[in-house]
This record gives structure tokens, sequence and C-alpha cells, in this order.
């Protein structure tokens, strides 16, 4: 982290020549507010998981057209050094200012003499993937913020091949940035002179339905959708006010799924997200308002995205009769059996296939697919790493990859993209539902035979939020306390070996995660959040039936929380 004197930093913000009035204005109502000023300017945001993600506002430590200029002279200084006639692709979601800092970002690579393509209303993340593939361009930018609250925004950079920057080359990026000492040395053109000087190309229809049509070539079974299962099929969805609305209708509606209905208030784009505390779909409140047009259409399955589409959240109905929210281990173990068993039958399954998970998703998918003879690959948390193993795949041929996924709802399938795709995910799962139903099965049924089979799975994500920078010195000293004293046993049950990922172990690149391994095969999993100021505590066990596994894993999250809650 770059750390810097807050007051110096705010007074420099106030008497540059190159801010807007507007913003000294802003920086004018928090004079003498010590703990306003140091939170806006004790650092500048930095890449983490997902690039720069903060709140909106004026400051080193805020999103806004400066923080995002700095950012893009740097990564313009950048591609120039790999390329001699680099070109950007950019998208953006419907959070306010994404607009803004979209066509901020293509000005300023425009003034740097590099192409920009700009779709000129929202999109989804996983289009940008693909359009920087399709284009052949040398990168691409997301102006996002994920399912952050509405006050949030962000900036994700990708490489040639789709993929969200990695450490190595987010690390030079990061160089170039800060060499870019003050904002008069960022480069920047008009709309309208980018425009008449070719730099400034915005992307229309075409581009839309090659992304459609390469999402819908991964339907496993198009005869079976095509021939009455999609039209059988009732599907609930809600794009939570954001970019996967158009998208995921027509992909739905041209894979041969007829009984679509949308959540009408949360079908538009709207930055403030008006109707769900947050545009999440891990979180059953946010399926509210679905789960009410659910029960009144008669629905078998609602699906919901967040704000930039790549996660997907599916809601089935439990044995119970009662909508449940699936986890994203659940869905991901769904998929995986779906997709595998179904090449396997048609003798498209390949004899060096690959399965990718993060060392944070549940080994219930892992399982399934080493019993399909595929071979599981497992990256650290963060789907560029999935995209990177990819490419490396694709390069060498060691591999076809067939399905990556995460715990935290994002999934691929399809070498198209280098990043998690709602889109591609809501088709799969829905052609899986369809598939199940035409056997007379609800995807819940397949979970619980699937447990019957594999052995019961659960899972649990604890976070706490630590703000500012003491917060920032709590999830360090919390992850320190553990590193340096790790538990001998938890609940009575041994700790059989810490994996200290900040030694870069099984070759993966060094990060600060630490992971518990116990004699019960149960594990739990410690890791400072790399876009949000939260600290994440991940648990897994497997056990004989549901009520064992319930047990043990509140177990050993009480057990855990306990102690980190203490140190908090």
């Amino acid at each position: 982290m770059m750390t810097v004197n807050p007051q110096s930093q705010y007074e420099r913000w106030l008497n540059d020549p190159s801010i807007d009035e507007q913003t000294k204005k802003e920086l004018r109502e928090i004079a003498g507010q010590t703990g306003e000023i140091e939170d806006r300017f004790y650092r500048e945001l930095e890449f983490g998981t997902g690039g720069l993600r903060g709140v909106m506002g004026a400051g080193t430590n805020r999103m806004n057209r400066y923080v995002i200029g700095k950012a893009t002279q740097g990564f313009a200084n950048f591609l120039k050094g790999v390329s001699s006639s680099p070109s950007v692709v950019i998208a953006h979601d419907s959070r306010g200012n994404s607009d803004v800092f979209s066509l901020e970002a293509a000005c300023v690579l425009a003034a740097n003499g590099i192409r920009t393509y700009l779709f000129r209303s929202l999109r989804p993340t996983p289009q940008l993937s693909f359009a920087v593939r399709d284009l052949k361009a040398t990168g691409g930018i997301v102006v996002t913020a994920s399912h952050n609250p509405p006050e949030y925004n962000g900036y994700k950079v990708y490489d040639k091949d789709g993929g969200q920057l990695v450490p190595h080359d987010a690390e030079q990026v990061i160089r170039q940035i800060r060499l870019v000492e003050s904002f008069d040395q960022v480069k920047r053109l008009t709309q309208a002179e980018a425009e008449a000087q070719g730099l400034l190309v915005w992307l229309g229809d075409d581009e839309d339905q090659r992304f459609v049509d390469a999402v819908k070539a991964q339907v496993v079974q198009p005869e079976l959708i095509k021939n009455g299962a999609g039209a059988d099929l009732g599907i609930v969805f809600t794009p939570l006010h954001g970019a996967g609305s158009v998208p995921i209708q027509r992909v739905l509606a041209q894979a041969g799924f007829a009984k679509v209905s949308v959540v009408a208030e949360q079908e538009q784009p709207d930055g403030m997200f008006p109707t769900v505390k947050s545009p999440n779909p891990e979180e059953q409140e946010a399926f509210a308002l679905a789960i009410k047009l659910a029960g009144e259409t008669g629905a078998d399955i609602i699906i919901g995205t967040d704000p930039d589409c790549d996660r997907m959240g599916a809601v089935v109905k439990n044995d119970k009769g009662e909508f449940v929210v699936l986890t994203g281990n659940q869905s991901g173990a769904i998929m995986v059996q779906y997709l595998l068993s179904n090449l396997k039958k048609q003798g498209k399954l390949p004899a060096n296939g690959a399965v990718i998970k993060t060392i944070v998703t549940s080994e219930m998918g892992a399982d399934i697919a080493q019993s399909f003879g595929c071979e599981v690959f497992s990256t650290l948390t963060g789907f560029k790493y999935i995209g990177e193993l990819m490419t490396k795949f694709e390069e060498t041929g060691s591999h076809d990859f067939l399905f990556g996924y995460e715990e935290s709802y994002g999934y691929l399938t399809g070498t198209y993209a280098r990043d998690k795709d709602a889109v591609v995910a809501s088709l799969l799962i829905c052609e899986a539902a369809a598939y199940y139903k035409s056997q007379g099965k609800t995807l819940y049924e397949v979970l619980l035979e699937l447990y019957e089979q594999y052995g019961t799975y659960l899972e649990k994500l604890e976070s706490r939020t630590l703000k500012g920078k003491d917060g920032v010195e709590k999830i360090g000293a919390i992850m320190n306390e553990w590193r340096s004293a790790p538990p001998q046993e938890i609940e009575g049950v041994a700790v059989t070996r810490m994996l200290d990922y900040a030694q870069g172990l099984d070759g993966l690149p060094a990060e600060n995660v630490l992971k518990f391994m116990l004699a019960d095969g149960s594990w739990f999993c410690l890791r400072p959040s790399g876009t949000e100021p939260k600290i994440k505590i991940y648990f897994a066990v497997r056990a004989g039936g549901l009520e064992e596994a319930s047990s043990s894993l509140k177990k050993l999250v009480d057990a855990v929380m306990a102690r980190v809650d203490s140190l908090a």
C-alpha cells in the first residue's frame, strides 16, 4: 500500500489547477474534518483481486475521474510497452458515474494514440472479456463494483486474452501509475476529438449478437430444449437493476426457453438499486420480489444476476416446497454433474478434460469431476487465475477446459471468454433444470442424490467489515495472530496442517491467505478481501448426512469466529 500524508494530499488537491471547481467545492465542505480527510487521502487506491474499487467522491482513496484518469494513463504507458499498436475495449455496468468513468478512460487512451472500442450503454463484464478476444484488442477495462453498495464503483483491467490482470502484470501497471505524479501528466482528448481521429469507436448490435451466439454454443442438449423441455420449464429472472436483463433474456429466448418471467421492479438499470439492501445474488433477501413472482407463476427455478452480470444465483424449491438459494458450491456441483454426465453420454467427454476451481471452493465438484475422469486444478481466489490457466491449456494443448467456478457464484463453460459469466451460467443451470424436470426431478432432489453418492458437503462464508486505516491494521493483526499462533485443535478436532499461501504454495503466486486442515476432513480459511474492507473466513465440512454436517459446521464456525472477533 502506498501511504501518504492525508492533510498535505488534501491541500495539494485544493491547490491543483487541473482539479475542477466542483471537486474542490466538495473538498472545502470537509475542511477541518480530520477523520474524513484522513479516510479520503491516507492512501491511493491500488489494484487488488479486482483492480481499483472504492467509494465515489473526491480524494486519492475515492473513485473519481482523476483517479480513473491517472490509472488509465498508467495503463496506457504499460500497453505501449507491450504493443506497437495497442487497442482497448471498455464496458461498464449500471452504477452511478460508470458511463462517465468509461468515457474518461476512453478519452485518456485516445490521447495516448490507443484506439478504444466503447459500448454505448451498459454491458455484462463477461461480454467485455469476449469482446477483447473477438476484436483482438490488447486489453480491456470494465467500470463496475460488482455487488457492492451503491456508493461504490470500480475499475477492472484485462489483458489481451480477455482475463483480468494477474499479479505480475498488475504490478507493472501499478508501477506505471505511480510514475504519473500529477494530474497534468494525464493526457486527454475530448470525445469529439477522439471520434474525429478514429481513436474512439462505438460498438453496435453486431458485437452483441456475436457474444450471444458464443454463449448459445455452450448448450449441451439443444434438441432437448427446442423439443419441449425449454417450453415446459418455468423461469423467473431478476437482473437486480444491472446489466444482465437484455443479454440473458435474449440468450434464453433464442435457446428455446419460452416461459421466462422477469421481475418488473428490478428489470431496468438503476445504480441506486432501490428495491434491495444489496444487489447480491448470494443473499436470499435480494430474491424477495422474485420469490413472490415465482409463487404467482408457479416457476420451477429463479435466477438472479449482480449489477455487472458476472455472478449468478439460483433459487429452487427444497423438499418442503420452500424456495431456497443454492450456494455457489451447490450450483457449481449440479452444473458439473449435468455437464460431464451428458458429455459422457454423447461421447464428447475428452480424455484430457479439466475442471478448475479455487482453493476456497468446495471439494464436492472436484470429486464429481474426478469420478468422470477429469483432472481438477485449484487456483487462488479470483477468476483471473482460472482464466490464466485456461490460456495455458490453450497454448500447450495439455487439457481441454470444461468448467471453471468459484464459491462466490462465478462460473464459466466454454473458451469464448476468460472471466466468470452469469449469462452462460443462467443458460446452463436452466438447461439442467429442464433436463432433470423431464426426468421428474427438481434440482434440489439432484443435489440430495449427489450428497448420497459423494457425501454431504456443507460450506459457509463469514466476513467482518473493518473500514478505514484502523480496519486495515486490524485485518493485518488478525492474519498475523493466526499465522504466528495457529490452533492445535478446534472443538476437540486436531488441526493437521496450516497452509500459508503467502509462501507461494503449490506453484501458486504468493497471497496473504491461511487455510487450516482438520483431522475429520473439514477446513477453514482466512483471507483479506482484495476489493472491500473485509476479512473473509471460509468453512467447509463433509459428513454422512445433513444433520451431522450442519452440526459440525456450526461448531467449527462458532469456535473460529469467537477467536476472530476477539481480535477485531
